[in-house]
Formats: structure tokens, sequence, C-alpha cells
């Protein structure tokens, strides 16, 4: 008989309060249409203000509605990370370290708000990951090469976008989003150690006890073998 693999799902903090907000922006509106009946000529700029910030909440929470239920699946097979732009899975053996961003700037030591992944060989993400996903990513992680250019572990130069094609060890050639995103990966690996991040925003607990959560998943997955 097989035994069925355990698995965690991870619901992202950004996915919550989405019925909260959409809600309360229903209610701000149908509030603003009963008060706008006897005062649109005295208030109509404020009344117009209203609506235009219910627009707002609702869009907000709409937005975080569309997200996936869950934003991470772990399993003893592997990790998956879920966007509403697509999706990345690897494989645990695929993974050489998973380590909190900590980085020194003079005398003061900084952590930034992600989850580093490093890859054994960054060419196994290459058919792990969506085109549209890979696009999406590039831009979520400017910050990062902002940081890198700040603290300088970067150039300007070598922080602008890649659009040649990138060659994987087997000699296939990739271009498009896909390229551009590896080729991303590789800058950011050399300036910060790492070829993959996992936002806070992603997970629904602290970084440090996330961290230890998918290392102890790496480890023991060698149980399930």
């Amino acid at each position: 008989m097989t035994r069925e693999l355990p698995v965690i799902n991870i619901k992202a903090q950004s996915n919550h309060h989405a019925f909260f907000l959409m809600l309360v922006a229903l209610i701000i509106t149908l509030s603003t249409i009963l008060f706008s009946q006897g005062y649109w000529r005295q208030f109509h700029l404020v009344i117009i203000f209203i609506y235009l910030s219910a627009l707002v909440i609702f869009i907000t929470g709409l937005a975080k509605y569309l997200e996936p239920l869950y934003s991470l699946c772990l399993s003893p097979k592997g990790i998956k990370y879920q966007h509403r732009y697509g999706h990345w899975k690897l494989d645990w053996p695929q993974i050489q370290r998973i380590s909190l961003m900590n980085e020194t700037f003079g005398l003061t030591r900084i952590q930034l708000p992600y989850i580093g992944i490093r890859l054994i060989d960054l060419s196994s993400l290459a058919d792990q990951i969506s085109p549209r996903l890979a696009n999406r990513l590039i831009h979520e992680q400017k910050p990062l090469l902002a940081f890198a250019i700040k603290m300088n572990l970067l150039t300007l130069e070598q922080s602008t976008l890649n659009f040649e094609p990138f060659v994987l060890p087997s000699g296939e050639i990739l271009k498009g989003p896909l390229a551009a995103f590896l080729h991303h990966c590789t800058v950011l690996h050399k300036a910060l150690g790492y070829h993959l991040f996992l936002p806070e925003t992603a997970i629904d607990r602290e970084l440090n006890e996330f961290c230890s959560l998918l290392t102890q998943c790496m480890r023991y997955s060698t149980e399930y073998k």
C-alpha cells in the first residue's frame, strides 16, 4: 500500500482580510449613496472622494481574494511556490541552502524581509517555473537589486535587465522571460548568495520560524524515500 505523503499548506499574510475589505467598501458605498441623496450639492467633492476611497479598498480586497489559496506547499518531495502569475517548484535535493537574508552595513546588521534559496544548479529551475511568473518576479525583486547597489554589491550596469539568450549546461538556449529571469537570478546570486527569494508576505509566521520549518522539511525529506 502506497503511503500518502504529508503536505504543509501555507497561506500568505497578503491574503488575509480579503472579504473584510470588500465588505467594508460595500458598506461605505451604500452609506454614502444614502447620505448623498440630500447633500450632493453641498458635499459633492467629499462624496466623490469617499466613492474613490471605497473603490480602492474594494480593489485591494479583490486583489487579495484572487491570490492563490495557498502561497506555498511543502511536502517530503519538495517545495512549490504559488503566485497569481504562476508557480515554481523544486525538489529538496535541488536545493543547496535555505537561509535568512542578513547583511552588514557598517556596524549595522540588516535583515531583509526575504528567505533566500540557493540552488545546486540554476538550470534545474528552467522547466520548473512558468514564464509569466518569471517575468513578474523580475519586477517584484527590484528592491533586492536596489539594496545590492546601495551596499556596493552590484554596479548599476550589472543590475540592468539582461535580454540576451541564456545557455544551459546542456547546450539548450533559452530566450524571452525565462532567459531574462535566469540572468536575473545569476546576478542576485553573485551579489547576495541566493537564486530564489521568498518574500515575508508569502508566509504565515515569523521569518526565522519559517526558515527553520523549511530546513527541517529538507532535512527530514530523506526519511520518506
